[in-house]
Formats: structure tokens, C-alpha cells, sequence
């Protein structure tokens, strides 16, 4: 009779806590080798520990708040940054505003009060330019609210009580969609306040989607507090009323010590509190903002305004910059840093509330009021006019591609009497456009030949 012949599992696989531990030791290399040598050095650290994996809002499915992502992922980073473990996080920001001095609230700005026709003042040149020096001057800076913000009294005091960091959007029009933000820890949602501001046209579309009901006082979709705004009150362009809650962030939630504005359009995937820690406290800043993707100047964003139809008048778009030109507006160039660029991405804005941020954000609010709601095209202006100066981390382009998910505004309706489709015809500019008393050219060509220059060397 032959021998019976047995077989054994080799070591290795006789134990499944070996077989796991190897895995994720295996899996941890290739991470890392991966992080080392790829071209693509944007991994951020991982969100908190514990994110909250349930859904924070059960959308209809007619609503489709996911539809129509823009994908924007770049191959490269250049410029990455890393997260501070969550736990920490959360325990230095609520140190932080625990302790704001009383230093802080003496030397905080004070505001001219009274009543205007409009939101702003509408103040002349002259007016708005002369508010721009406040390094001494203990004077009432304009910072709109000239006219009551439109809203009800249990969303003012709600605001009132948000006292450390806050998230804002806005959504005039029914331009966008709610999104709810992803990769959120369990902390945040009770330290963090989110807020979105609407109007009726968009009200009456979440009320037909049933996200929303008719005879209530209060509203909240997911995180998001919902605080409908009386636009009949104040501006005609549904863009300009969201300027309102973009820059005067720290008027609407005057306790609170930090803020991120978000885009409708975007939905946030990084939690709020590590982004606040991440790019602005520890960098040490007022205020930190995305380079544009592809403009460094602020004329060539004025041409591609002009260009692409962004704003309709285009002579008003020359009349603004020949005003910032005439007034000292220069192209970039390194001695501007540590600013890096004069365009930035504004979709998203993270805020320390101090002196230095709410300045900025006043004077950009009043040129918005004065001249269109582009920001991007005032950004400079403000930023290299005004004193004392503010302190901006102007992050790369793939870094803010990771921390939001972007998608496109809602398609073009006449819906709830929407404004969409019958925006202003695009008005040309007269045939004098360069020229000023009939002598080339315009009171930027000094601005225009040195960015020339600057981009043939």
C-alpha cells in the first residue's frame, strides 16, 4: 500500500489576525510609497475619526442635488496641506474662542450707522476711497445695513447665539441646489453653525419638492439653517443680495470669531473646523482665498468678464477699472508677496474675524455695491489699498479643487417667475473704448503695457 500523503496550510495562512495584519501593513506601504512618488501630493490627512456616516438629509429624489458635477481634479499638487489630528482640532478652536480678549473687541471696527436708500449708501469714489486708511482712525467705517436686513426675528437671534465658527451660503433665484456636507465629524455639528439664505423663488421651489413645509416658521434641511431673505427690500440683482451674506459675514453673525462662505454650487467634503485650523490658523491669517486657475491679473479677469459676458455692461466693466487704474491699480508682480496672485477664487472664503478681515470684507462690499458684484475684479484694489494691511493665504488651485465638490448652477427656467431667462442683454461698448478725448488709450494703458511686458519675459 503507497503512503498516504498529507498536506498542511502554510503558516502564513493559518492565522486570520496574521493574514489582516499583513494586509494592512502591505497597504500602508503602497499608501505611502504612493504619497512619496506620485505626481498627485493633495491627500490630505483623513477626515475626523469618527465622520458622520449617516446621511444628514433624505433629499426626494426629484430634487437631484448631485446632478451635473463639474469634474476639476488636476494630476499635479504643487502644494499640499496636512491635517492636525480632529480631537486637537476641535479643542484649540474652542480654546481659541474662549479666549478672546477683550483687547480684540476694544480695537474692533466701528460702523456708520443711519438710514440710505439703498443696502450700502451707494457712496461716490471720492466717499468710498476715503475709508481705505484706517490704521489710526477710530471713524465709522460704512459697512452696509444702512436699510434693515430683511429677515425674521428668530433668525436674527439664532445668528446672534452662533458663537464660533460658522458656514454660510446663499442661494438667490433657485440658482442652485442644498448640498449637504460630507466627511464632517461628530463634534463639528455642535460647534459649527450652518446657515443658508434664500429667497421666495427658491423657498417656493424647495416647498414644491416637499423638503420644506408650507406653514412653518423655521426651517432646516440637513445641517443647514434656512433663513429666507425679503430681496424686495434690497437689490435687484438676485447676485448682488448674495454679496450681502458673503462679505458681511461678520455683521449677520457679529459673536462669532470664525467663518467659511461656500458657493452653492459647491458641496464642502473636508470638515469645516479642519480647514479653519488648517488654513488660516495655522498660517497665522486674516483670511485665506483661492489663486484663480488661470488669471494672475486683474485686467485679464476684466477681459474674460467682458469676454465670456459675465456682467452685462461693458462699459461700466471699463469705467471701474479705469477707476482702480487711475487710483494706482497694478498689475502683479513678486513685489507683491507673499500675495500670489490679484485674482482669486472666491467660491470659498475662510475668515478669522478681527480687524483685518471685517475691513477687507467692508471695503469690498461697498466697490460691490458701487460697481458690480464680480468680486474678483475689486479683490486687488481693496487688498493693496487699504491699511492697515490684510493678511490673505492664498492657496493653490489643487487644494481647493479636494475641499469642495463643484457642480452646475440649476439649467435656465421660468419657473416661480424666475429672473434666469431674462438677465439683462449684454451692452456694448461704445466705439471709444480705449480711447479717452480721441488720444490712445485709456487711463490703464500703463497697467497694460507692463502686464504685456511682464508676460513676454
Amino acid at each position: 500500500m503507497g503512503k498516504l500523503i498529507t498536506t498542511t496550510k502554510p503558516l502564513i495562512f493559518q492565522s486570520k489576525l496574521l493574514c489582516f495584519s499583513l494586509l494592512y501593513l502591505f497597504t500602508t506601504l503602497f499608501l505611502a510609497l504612493y504619497t512619496i512618488l506620485s505626481q498627485s501630493k493633495c491627500l490630505f490627512r483623513s477626515s475626523p475619526l469618527d465622520p458622520i456616516q449617516d446621511r444628514l438629509f433624505s433629499y426626494p429624489s426629484s430634487y437631484g442635488e448631485h446632478k451635473y458635477a463639474v469634474s476639476t481634479t488636476r494630476s499635479t499638487c504643487t502644494s499640499p496641506i496636512f491635517f492636525s489630528d480632529y480631537m486637537d482640532v476641535v479643542k484649540e478652536i474652542k480654546n481659541l474662542i474662549k479666549d478672546s480678549s477683550s483687547a480684540e473687541e476694544s480695537s474692533a471696527l466701528r460702523y456708520m450707522q443711519g438710514n440710505a436708500e439703498s443696502f450700502g449708501g451707494n457712496l461716490s469714489t471720492k466717499a468710498r476711497f476715503s475709508y481705505f486708511d484706517h490704521q489710526i482712525d477710530n471713524t465709522q467705517v460704512p459697512c452696509g445695513f444702512l436699510k434693515k436686513f430683511p429677515i425674521s426675528d428668530s433668525d436674527r437671534i439664532a445668528m446672534e447665539k452662533c458663537e464660533g465658527v460658522v458656514v454660510v451660503s446663499a442661494i438667490f433665484n433657485d440658482h442652485d441646489k442644498i448640498r449637504q456636507p460630507k466627511g464632517i465629524g461628530g463634534k463639528t455639528v455642535e460647534e459649527v453653525c450652518f446657515f443658508m439664505f434664500i429667497d421666495e423663488v427658491t423657498m417656493k421651489g424647495l416647498e414644491d419638492h416637499g423638503m420644506i413645509g408650507r406653514e412653518s416658521r423655521e426651517h432646516k434641511i440637513g445641517v443647514w439653517r434656512i433663513v429666507k431673505v425679503a430681496k424686495e427690500e434690497l437689490y435687484e440683482s438676485p447676485a448682488m443680495n448674495g454679496i450681502i451674506p458673503k462679505y458681511l459675514v461678520h455683521r449677520l453673525f457679529p459673536n462669532s470669531k470664525f467663518s467659511i462662505w461656500v458657493d452653492a454650487k459647491l458641496q464642502l467634503v473636508v470638515d469645516p473646523l479642519l480647514l479653519i485650523h488648517s488654513l488660516v490658523i495655522s498660517q497665522n491669517v486674516d483670511m485665506a482665498i483661492s489663486k484663480h486657475p488661470f488669471f494672475l491679473h486683474t485686467m485679464e479677469e476684466a477681459m474674460a468678464t467682458a469676454r465670456w459676458k459675465k456682467w452685462w455692461d461693458i462699459n461700466a466693466l471699463k469705467h471701474q477699472m479705469e477707476t482702480y487704474c487711475e487710483h494706482g491699480l497694478q498689475p502683479w508682480s513678486p513685489s507683491k508677496l507673499p500675495y500670489a496672485s490679484d485674482v482669486p477664487d472666491s467660491a470659498v472664503i475662510l475668515r478669522r474675524h478681527g480687524v483685518g478681515s471685517n475691513l477687507f470684507s467692508c471695503l469690498m462690499f461697498n466697490e460691490l455695491e458701487a460697481f458690480n458684484p464680480r468680486d474678483q475684479l475689486a479683490f486687488a484694489f481693496v487688498r493693496d489699498k487699504m491699511k492697515p494691511n490684510v493678511s490673505i493665504n492664498m492657496f493653490e488651485v489643487e487644494v481647493f479643487e479636494q475641499l469642495a465638490l463643484e457642480f452646475r448652477h440649476n439649467l435656465k427656467n421660468k419657473r416661480h417667475g424666475s429672473v434666469l431667462s431674462t438677465s439683462p442683454r449684454t451692452k456694448r461698448a461704445h466705439p471709444g473704448f480705449l480711447y479717452v478725448n480721441a488720444t490712445c488709450c485709456s487711463k490703464c494703458q500703463k497697467y497694460l503695457l507692463t502686464m504685456w511686458d511682464q508676460s513676454n519675459h
